[in-house]
């Protein structure tokens, strides 16, 4: 669960896997805090179905959620070129995972990778900034093209921790982790959701609460007399060492 305040332009995110299930997550908490659609053009098939019901609040928070699937680097190219005809300035965010993986199959040339590619990010960065709305793609491990920084506004980066996955980058917040045994909030979260107070001393907020006993809030007085053998007398040494 991440807090992430997207600008307008083109976002790129390193993932961990092609089938990252980040960007769902990402998508989800869109969809429910903007009412604007989202395009979705999927690679690898990382728009997983089961995935996408699992973090949705509900089914109809997915309504708004536009899907095209590619599966060759023509028509991954031809499905963003689409996007000009179909997102608008109501749309609240345009998304790409896996946004160059296509381009490095073997069925194209190398000086048709790199003009496809860089026609594909280029027409995503723009869009993004011609209708004011933010573009998330993903790239995965060590074949990432240098196209892809070269039209990056903002990167972003996702590790994995113990206790699931957090987000690296400006304007990122991670207030939880998910992982298969579900939900690990975190300090910012409760913070988020119940305000923040300023520090007591410990001592103090126990006494205002009335935790402590009557008796141990009374100021110490010395003790005057003794249970057993009566009032306390103070003895005055002598000069051979006796008592007065």
């Amino acid at each position: 669960m991440h807090h992430v305040e997207f600008d307008t332009g083109l976002t790129v995110l390193r993932v961990t896997s092609p089938r990252s299930t980040v960007v769902p997550d990402l998508v989800c908490t869109r969809l429910v805090d903007e009412s604007g659609p989202i395009h979705w053009v999927d690679a690898r098939n990382t728009a997983s179905t089961h995935v996408l019901y699992d973090r949705a609040p509900s089914a109809t928070t997915l309504a708004p959620l536009r899907i095209a699937r590619a599966f060759t680097a023509y028509q991954h190219h031809s499905l963003i070129q689409a996007l000009a005809r179909q997102a608008s300035a109501r749309s609240s965010m345009l998304v790409a995972p896996n946004v160059d993986s296509l381009y490095h199959d073997d069925d194209l040339d190398e000086w048709e990778r790199e003009r496809l590619l860089a026609a594909s990010l280029s027409t995503l960065r723009e869009l993004g900034h011609s209708l004011d709305v933010p573009v998330l793609a993903t790239t995965t491990g060590d074949t990432v093209s240098p196209r892809v920084d070269e039209y990056a506004d903002h990167t972003l980066e996702s590790v994995t921790t113990r206790v699931g996955t957090r987000l690296n980058g400006d304007g990122v917040e991670s207030v939880g982790y998910w992982d298969h045994h579900g939900w690990q909030t975190t300090i910012p979260y409760w913070a988020d959701r119940y305000g923040t107070t300023d520090a007591l001393d410990p001592a103090t907020a126990v006494h205002d609460r009335g935790l402590l006993a009557p008796d141990l809030t009374r100021k110490w007085e010395p003790p005057t007399t003794d249970r057993e053998s009566g009032p306390l007398t103070r003895s005055t040494p002598t000069i051979d060492g006796g008592e007065a």
